[in-house]
Parts: C-alpha cells; sequence; structure tokens
C-alpha cells in the first residue's frame, strides 16, 4: 500500500497536529484538500490541452464506525477555519437528497450574493458524516446522478420544477463524504459508477486509529498565514493554472498508467478509477494555489499522483469481489426442523414441543418418513399426549416410562432440560480421572448430530 506525500502548507500543518489525534493522518489530509478546492473552486481552473475545468475534489472516507472518520473532519477543520476567514461557516451543508434540492440550494445562494460586492457566489461545500442515509434515499430521483455529474464536470444546472425555472452556471459543489466499507458495497454500484456518478468520488480506506496515552492534549495551533495568504491570491481573480514543462513527462506517465490499470482491472472495479489522471490533475491544481503558483512542477505532480494512487488501491480493495454471486444461506427443511427440536428434548418431545416452533401442523410432522408418533396417556382419566420421536432412536430417552411426559413444575422441566440438551461429556473427550460415560447407541455417530448445529 502506498504512502501519500502530504505536500505544501496543508500537508504540514497535518503533519504538525497528526501525533495529537486518534484518526489517520490520510483522513485530514483529504478532508482539508476537499474543503480548500470547494473554498478556491469560484475562481481557480486547471487547463489541459487547451480544456480549463474546475478543481473541484470530491472525496470519501471508508472505515468502520469508530475508525476516526468524524474526528479526521474536525482536525481538518482547525487547520483550515482560520485561514479560510468565514468561508467553512456560511458555506458548509449537507443533506442533499435529490438533483432539485441541490440546484435549489445553489440557486438561492447565487441569488443572495448577485447584489454584493463580490458578485454571484456558487460555492458549496457538502459534507454528509452518514452518507448512507443520502444514498437510500436518492435512489428515488432519477436526476439526482445525472446532475452530480454536471456539478463535478462545473456545467450549468437546471431545475424546472420550480414555479420559476432556476439555472447555476459554472457551479463549485464540493461533495465529502463517510461510509463505511459494506456500504460502499451496497449502495455505490457499479451501474452507478459506470455511468460517471460515483467515480468521481475519491476513496480512501483510513487505516487503525491510535490510541493516545492522555486524551486532554488539545491540538496544537496552526500557524495558517500561508494559507491566508494563498486564499487571498486564488480568489482575488479568474485564475487557470497549467502543467509547467518540467512536469510533462510525468503527466505522460500518469495518463498510460490510468490507460493501462483500466484495461487490466475487471470491470467492476475499473469503472471506479477512469477518471484517475483527471484527479490527479485536479489535486495538483491545488497544491499548485496552496503555494501561488499558476504552474504545476513536477513535485507537485508527483505529490497529488501519490494520493491518487493510494485512492485507486483502495478502491480496487473496496471493490474487490464484487463478480462473485452471493451466497444464500439454505433454508431449513421441515425434517431438519423436528429432528433439531426432538433432539434437544432427548429424543422424545410432545407437540407442544414441537409443533409451534416448526410452523406446521400434526399431520403434516406425521407424514415425515423419519419421525414415530405416538400417543401416551397416564392412568384412564389422563389427557392424551401425542409424542414425537426419531425412528430408530434406541437411546435411553426411548424407553422413559409414560410419566416421564407428564406437566412438571417450571424448576424442574428446567432441571430436566439443562441435563439433556447439553450433555457436554458427549461432545469432549472424557478425562482419565473421571468414570467411563454410559454409552448411549445412536442410529448414527454423535458428532454429526449436534442438535445445535440444526438450529442455526
Amino acid at each position: 500500500m502506498s504512502t501519500p506525500v502530504l505536500y505544501g502548507p496543508i500537508g504540514r500543518a497535518v503533519r504538525k497536529i497528526s501525533p495529537f489525534l486518534e484518526a489517520d493522518a490520510l483522513g485530514v489530509y483529504v478532508a482539508a484538500l476537499s474543503m480548500w478546492s470547494a473554498a478556491i473552486g469560484g475562481t481557480v481552473r486547471v487547463s489541459s490541452r487547451g480544456s480549463a475545468r474546475p478543481v473541484l475534489l470530491w472525496s470519501a472516507l471508508v472505515a468502520g464506525t469508530g475508525r476516526g472518520k468524524g474526528t479526521a473532519l474536525r482536525a481538518a477543520l482547525h487547520v483550515l477555519d482560520g485561514s479560510l476567514g468565514r468561508f467553512l461557516a456560511t458555506h458548509t451543508t449537507s443533506g442533499i437528497t435529490s438533483g432539485a434540492s441541490m440546484v435549489n440550494h445553489l440557486w438561492e445562494q447565487q441569488e443572495a450574493t448577485a447584489e454584493t460586492e463580490h458578485g454571484r457566489d456558487v460555492r458549496a461545500l457538502v459534507v454528509e458524516e452518514e452518507w448512507t442515509e443520502v444514498l437510500k434515499r436518492v435512489k428515488r430521483d432519477p436526476s439526482f446522478t445525472t446532475k452530480l455529474r454536471a456539478a463535478w464536470d462545473g456545467t450549468t444546472l437546471r431545475n424546472t420544477t420550480k414555479e420559476e425555472a432556476q439555472e447555476v452556471r459554472d457551479p463549485a459543489i464540493v461533495l465529502h463524504s463517510h461510509i463505511t466499507p459494506s456500504d460502499w458495497a451496497k449502495y455505490v454500484g457499479e451501474s452507478e459508477a459506470a455511468g460517471g456518478s460515483y467515480n468521481r468520488i475519491l476513496p480512501f480506506l483510513l487505516g487503525s486509529v491510535p490510541m493516545l496515552d492522555d486524551d486532554r492534549v488539545s491540538l496544537p495551533k496552526v500557524d495558517g498565514w500561508e494559507l491566508s495568504d494563498a486564499y487571498a491570491w486564488a480568489t482575488a481573480r479568474p485564475r487557470v493554472i497549467t502543467l509547467g514543462e518540467g512536469a510533462r513527462p510525468l503527466w505522460r506517465i500518469v495518463r498510460r498508467y490510468a490507460r493501462v490499470l483500466g484495461e487490466t482491472l475487471p470491470e467492476a472495479q475499473a469503472v471506479f478509477i477512469e477518471r484517475t489522471a483527471e484527479q490527479t490533475l485536479r489535486v495538483a491544481a491545488c497544491l499548485a494555489a496552496s503555494e501561488c503558483s499558476e504552474h504545476i512542477t513536477e513535485e507537485m505532480l508527483s505529490a497529488a499522483f501519490s494520493l491518487v494512487r493510494r485512492s485507486v488501491q483502495d478502491a480496487v480493495r473496496i471493490t474487490k469481489g464484487a463478480d462473485a454471486p452471493k451466497v444464500k444461506r439454505q433454508p431449513l427443511s421441515l425434517a431438519d426442523k423436528v429432528r433439531a427440536r426432538i433432539e434437544m428434548y432427548g429424543g422424545r418431545a410432545i407437540s407442544s414441543q414441537v409443533l409451534p416452533y416448526v410452523g406446521a401442523t400434526a399431520a403434516e410432522v406425521k407424514a415425515l418418513p423419519e419421525i414415530v408418533v405416538t400417543v401416551e396417556r397416564e392412568g384412564k382419566a389422563g389427557r392424551p399426549k401425542t409424542v414425537f420421536a426419531l425412528r430408530g432412536d434406541t437411546s435411553v430417552h426411548a424407553e422413559q416410562p409414560t410419566g416421564a411426559l407428564n406437566p412438571q413444575p417450571a424448576s424442574a422441566e428446567r432441571e430436566e432440560n439443562r441435563a439433556t440438551v447439553v450433555r457436554l461429556d458427549a461432545y469432549r473427550p472424557a478425562s482419565k480421572q473421571a468414570p467411563e460415560p454410559q454409552m448411549v447407541k445412536r442410529s448414527e455417530p454423535l458428532a454429526d448430530s449436534n442438535p445445535f448445529r440444526a438450529l442455526l
């Protein structure tokens, strides 16, 4: 697994606070880069082969519960909040679950800022710490994924569901999300990725969370003057960042890497990495902007490539086995259920101990070829009881007197069940000091007829 280079002023800030974090430093770096790209996305673009595109970086932190996703997000806020003015406080949102709500949010922001000194502002940072809940809801809206792709591409978004048609040009919206690996495999489907909806998101599997000796230590203060200057530089006027001549040889390698890898991986995995070269260029442009540069150097491109390459590796790990068919557990047959209930009671069970638990009638159980049914009565006035036993069962329980099936006090029944259900001496070798256990005759090996196995 490759280790990304934490580059520039953002990388230095993350390295400074990482010893004080119970979180993977990679998660902090990724979240901070997404925030940075959202902050400068309204004015900064990147150009390659004469085509200018946004520098928006969409990311997903993929880890189990309690693996530091939220801690990484809060640490990224600590790194950038002082350098970006009020951007994070005024432009962060969540809970966008439809294409119409996405366009409406940006349109309302556009209308509110149209007459301000700096003009219209359509930047937005969407943070979904419970992305699974959003993914469950967006499946109801077929327009969501279409608008999602348009937002990442920076093309015009339109909403015709309102009385007044809404249009947002050059949107600068960034998505940062948190999700578990199992939910990613379940809700971020191959078909959506193949259509380009979710392969625009860089996933990162977070490593183990370190445990600090003292959790009272607060994060050290970050000197954000470099990022403050870079933010002022990036937002002062529109800027287009391009590849420097020294970075072009590496850029050709990046493009070949993406193409070769996409042709060698299974389709279920390849669809998630089709935009590797484009993502690398966007990350490099964000790193260049953090150093007030309109040219991407080889060092910047190399650092960006190390980060995207790590995301490619993680995407393959998350989607591994996506083509494998899911193995469905075979349901137990009625015969298996009845056998398990009878063996639970030592080889003989009355109807009330069997029928409510197997979902069958007495006639259906009697029809099973391996079940012997008898009717027993205690005395002439006793109520008859239907008794089920296994055919060919010659255990000591089959020779119990009729009165053994009579009702007993609850405490006595618990003691009887405890003695007949567990029978640990039958499942473990007897010690040398212990007396030889009484042999129980059965029609099949006891190890192969464990009554608990049929109940699983």
